[in-house]
């Protein structure tokens, strides 16, 4: 049988956190890590990321499909086409609100990690995957997540979940950096995720580029609707995001907890 043993590496606090309890042994050794770029993460996961590098013996792997912010551009321009991202939506005559479905997470996150996987298993494009062929991925999703953990829709793909089987939360993991001296590492996710509370908004805007960037997506989106009646926004308040005090109580959910699908943000 041949095995490979892969690390899904979010580059957030739990998988950061269980990228290092490899290397210190306290998880079994895996083949590589990798690690999917959808080149719209704020600059302290980048930095972080080049730092995790460092302290790791085996590979991470970085792999991208594109660019999510320009591409979610492109496909906005081209009315025919959904918004890449999930935004919120509101009906200007009747105040209807909802919110668009997600791609971004199988497209940018999923489809190129196991792409990488097939490479990894020397499979050419195409090819089929022998039965005798078993990959273990490895996912940093801990206790206070498990509403996140799925069954890999690959055959071929297990999802494991080490955090899960140590009853370790993302508290534990926090603790865990301490007790081996090292940083805190920054929370993963696309700097103008709509899944962000308004606590993850602040740090955001604590970037003054990346705020303005946000800004700037999030007036573009406003009457990209393929409906014409509707208005889209990055936040749940249905408001343009830079009218919104984040330090004022709200409605506003967790919803990156909430929806997240496992992959993204860990």
């Amino acid at each position: 049988m041949k095995k490979l043993r892969i690390l899904s590496l979010g580059a957030g606090v739990q998988s950061s956190t269980l990228a290092l309890m490899i290397e210190k042994g306290e998880v079994p050794m895996v083949d590589a890590a990798i690690f999917s770029d959808t080149m719209s993460e704020p600059k302290a996961v980048y930095d972080w990321l080049k730092w995790l590098q460092k302290k790791l013996s085996y590979p991470v792997y970085i792999v991208k499909k594109g660019d999510l912010k320009k591409d979610t551009i492109q496909t906005l321009t081209d009315y025919h086409q959904f918004s890449l991202i999930p935004v919120y939506t509101k009906n200007k005559i009747t105040g209807k609100a909802g919110l668009s479905r997600r791609q971004c997470t199988n497209h940018y996150k999923i489809i190129p990690v196991n792409k990488k996987v097939r490479e990894l298993l020397g499979l050419q494009k195409g090819e089929r995957v022998k039965k005798d062929v078993h990959v273990e991925m490895l996912m940093g999703i801990s206790k206070d997540e498990t509403f996140r953990m799925k069954i890999n829709p690959k055959k071929y793909i297990t999802n494991i979940y080490p955090l899960v089987e140590r009853d370790f939360r993302r508290i534990h993991c926090i603790e865990w950096m301490e007790k081996n001296n090292y940083p805190k590492p920054p929370r993963s996710a696309c700097t103008f995720c709509p899944f962000h509370n308004n606590e993850e908004w602040k740090l955001v805007k604590g970037n003054k580029q990346e705020w303005d960037e946000v800004v700037k997506l999030d007036n573009f989106i406003r009457n990209k609707s393929r409906n014409k009646d509707e208005e889209l926004f990055l936040h749940n308040s249905k408001k343009p995001i830079d009218e919104i005090d984040f330090d004022e109580k709200t409605d506003q959910l967790d919803l990156f907890n909430n929806e997240c699908e496992g992959m993204c943000g860990i």
